[in-house]
């Protein structure tokens, strides 16, 4: 299975770890009964079909991606960086520092 790294490009799913369901909300901790953080924490659906997935490039650029993909055929149909990363990349490239090297080539 490939996942296309926002980042680094198409890689094979071996790079990455799964990180969980990307679909499910965290409770707010003040205002959750014991019964909500269980069902939270250990009550899983088995989707079939397309769902979204966090994925954590581990062996590449070791961003988290939310990864939507078909759980049947294993298609990925996409890929987005989350987390504070998504907004420091998209002002990087649009700034247009993405290389750090000064002048002299040092970086």
């Amino acid at each position: 299975m490939l996942i296309p790294c926002p980042y680094c490009g198409p890689r094979d799913s071996s790079e990455f770890t799964y990180s969980g369901d990307a679909t499910v909300t965290r409770p707010d901790a003040a205002n959750t009964t014991i019964e909500d953080w269980s069902d939270y924490i250990y009550q899983r659906t088995n989707p079939v079909g397309v769902h979204q997935d966090y994925w954590h490039h581990v062996q590449g650029c070791r961003l988290l991606l939310k990864v939507t993909r078909n759980t049947l055929t294993h298609e990925v149909s996409g890929a987005e960086i989350v987390g504070p990363w998504q907004n420091a990349l998209k002002s990087q490239s649009q700034s247009g520092a993405v290389n750090s090297q000064n002048k002299d080539g040092a970086a």
